[in-house]
């Protein structure tokens, strides 16, 4: 899979940096109103899948503005979280958020390439990402690198986009996905190929199945896989 947001020769991981800090300004916007709300209930119900914990470390890859950190911390209010992203200006939006919750110092993100993760093996107790996976320019080295800092027995936590199995509701997601996101994102954050680009990621993403098939290829063990409103994403939980 190298689905790219903008038709040019340059490597994905470029077009995915320069993306996110196009329409950074908007995003959080976006994400809330594209989704009616929803996309706060599906980080909720993703976290819950992790259990009770404890879980001291936690990374949260590709972090963009920090909300599954933010949710993570509600949940594991005495975890240390890390976040990493390869946009600074997700980044700064997120730092800004976290400051303004007084958790600077339980917090942390840094600019890093999920698939090229500056920390020790064995280092987290458990790795969230949320709609991040399919950004990866190499899917089998960013999860291979979840893998690698990963202790053993921690969790491994994916929430992602995927595609509604019931044709009447994909019939109308799709059509919502490619025809209405991009005309939205055109009038606001003047970035229509990012929102485009959203939907075409989405279709060639392995889900389900699939996926599960994909960590257990890269050192994980599968635990379990839920789908979200009629299949518009799915969270998928596994184990080192």
């Amino acid at each position: 899979m190298n689905v790219k947001p903008y038709v040019s020769d340059e490597a994905k991981k470029s077009q995915v940096s320069r993306m996110f800090n196009r329409i950074a300004p908007w995003y959080d916007f976006l994400n809330h109103f594209l989704s009616l709300g929803i996309d706060h209930s599906w980080r909720k119900q993703a976290v819950e899948l992790l259990g009770k914990g404890p879980f001291p470390a936690i990374l949260d890859l590709a972090t963009g503005t920090a909300d599954l950190a933010l949710t993570v911390h509600r949940h594991f209010p005495e975890s240390q979280i890390t976040g990493v992203d390869i946009a600074a200006g997700m980044l700064d939006l997120g730092r800004k958020k976290i400051k303004r919750s007084n958790l600077s110092h339980q917090i942390v993100l840094l600019e890093g390439d999920s698939e090229n993760l500056r920390f020790a093996d064995e280092q987290f107790d458990a790795v969230t990402v949320a709609f991040g996976v399919r950004n990866f320019e190499n899917l089998d080295r960013g999860l291979a690198e979840a893998c690698r800092v990963l202790r053993p027995d921690g969790r491994f936590l994916v929430l992602e986009f995927s595609r509604p199995t019931h044709w009447l509701f994909a019939f109308f997601f799709n059509g919502y996905f490619q025809y209405v996101l991009p005309l939205i994102g055109r009038f606001t954050s003047k970035d229509p190929g990012a929102y485009q680009y959203l939907y075409t990621s989405v279709q060639a993403f392995p889900s389900g199945e699939a996926f599960m098939a994909v960590l257990e290829k890269n050192g994980f063990r599968p635990i379990h896989c839920k789908t979200l409103t009629f299949g518009i994403c799915t969270a998928y939980l596994a184990t080192r």
